[in-house]
């Protein structure tokens, strides 16, 4: 189920709204069991035959916090974390990887092992990752109680389940508790529904009218040019940005419907001047995980610290990010690019005492991320060595290609570029709504 279809915008979200409220005021019914129900619906609607396996890593990976929770031995207590970490990787690697392993086998040792062809479960890169934090949290005692129904809501609370943000059990179960949530806030209904309604724009029309542009032109490689490449490339790296952020916009506004608030997770990142500030702007919550759970404890376990060091763990902490996005050596090599970036920007600001005007920094920044994007998009390396090179003019320029585009398309590519740079992104709308009238 996709947040904008009209079976969740018109039948599922009212229903399971009504469910949770009138379950509140007319029953017994503890309003959590209403949500987890609505989560599994959710879930199942997608692929009913693997919602076994979400059910299964919720039992799984419950059982697994109560030995780190009750363990009171360091040794042990490691191992099982150690263990449930290890058992949720292997669970992710054979539902979403096993077939990119088989392929690069088959590459390297001209084997034939034959495809698995398992389908990927929903969500399972954004579960692992939240199951992952709970389980760390478990161990370094930050979570000291636990039931089925408080950990099963945690993992499959439906706003956040299909893209994030990646929650903290912590930071969402008081929400969940609270007496306060489980009444009904107009105010809070009405800033839900104006964010609904703004990543719905965001996402139908904005990014899925982009995808118009950037369907056509990864379809014609051949035929770009120097303009109609720059357009593709750009109109890709703002529908991947409206259609993601547009996603979150939904999850949040949805959640608030219940008087649940999501961290923010998008900060305008393609206003950032460096590499770094964009990493601090773009998927935030992913961010985070990445440098407290990955990139930190990597650090520490090395023996002394030097700046190669860290810049070698850096690296490879973004490779990981990109195997994270899918099993393509395309992701792999969207993330190599990031984490380069990162590794000149921060070797820049150690070894030089300059710094770019704004404009320059921004100009920088956002055409190295667009990009970067060019990858992510393309199908093969050659379908991206394509475009790159139309995009340095060696196929020639031609405007009348730009110009034969419909106007609506240009109209909305221009709207893009408005609303990314001219306004602010809609978690300022809700962090000053709830400081004026909340």
């Amino acid at each position: 189920m996709l947040f904008h279809s009209q079976i969740f915008l018109f039948i599922f979200l009212p229903s399971v709204f009504c469910a949770y409220f009138l379950a509140n005021k007319l029953t017994k019914i503890d309003t959590k069991i209403i949500l987890i129900l609505s989560g599994l619906i959710f879930y199942s609607w997608w692929n009913i035959y693997l919602s076994p396996l979400i059910i299964i890593s919720i039992f799984l990976n419950y059982f697994l916090s109560k030995l780190l929770i009750n363990n009171k031995k360091f040794s042990s207590k490691k191992k099982s974390l150690f263990l449930a970490i290890f058992l949720n990787i292997i669970f992710l690697i054979i539902l979403k990887y096993l077939d990119f392993i088989i392929l690069n086998i088959n590459f390297l040792f001209a084997s034939d092992f034959e495809y698995i062809n398992l389908p990927f479960p929903l969500a399972i890169s954004f579960v692992t990752f939240q199951t992952i934090v709970y389980l760390v949290d478990c161990y370094d005692g930050n979570i000291k109680k636990n039931t089925l129904t408080e950990y099963s809501l945690f993992i499959i609370f439906f706003p956040q389940l299909i893209a994030g943000p990646i929650v903290k059990y912590n930071n969402m179960m008081p929400q969940y508790k609270s007496a306060a949530n489980k009444m009904i806030n107009h105010k809070n209904i009405f800033l839900g529904l104006i964010v609904i309604i703004i990543g719905f724009f965001k996402k139908v029309i904005i990014a899925d009218n982009l995808a118009l542009i950037v369907d056509d032109g990864f379809a014609n490689l051949e035929s770009l040019e120097f303009f109609s490449s720059w357009l593709t490339s750009l109109a890709f790296t703002f529908q991947i940005y409206f259609d993601f952020s547009g996603y979150i916009d939904m999850a949040t506004g949805s959640a608030l419907l219940f008087n649940i608030k999501l961290p923010v997770n998008f900060d305008s990142p393609f206003k950032a001047s460096s590499m770094i500030d964009f990493w601090r702007r773009w998927h935030i919550t992913l961010s985070n995980f990445l440098m407290n759970y990955i990139y930190f404890p990597w650090l520490k376990s090395l023996k002394t610290l030097t700046f190669f060091k860290s810049m070698v763990v850096t690296f490879f902490v973004f490779v990981i990010a990109g195997i994270w996005h899918g099993p393509s050596w395309l992701y792999i090599i969207f993330g190599t690019l990031h984490g380069a970036g990162l590794i000149i920007n921060h070797t820049f600001n150690k070894h030089f005492n300059f710094s770019f005007n704004k404009y320059i920094a921004w100009f920088l920044t956002f055409n190295y991320v667009n990009f970067t994007l060019i990858f992510f998009r393309s199908k093969t390396i050659e379908n991206s060595l394509d475009i790159i090179q139309s995009m340095i003019g060696l196929n020639g320029l031609n405007i009348y290609m730009v110009l034969d585009k419909s106007l609506f398309l240009i109209f909305i590519f221009l709207l893009a570029i408005i609303i990314t740079f001219c306004f602010k992104n809609s978690n300022y709308l809700v962090e000053n709504y709830n400081k004026k009238v909340l």
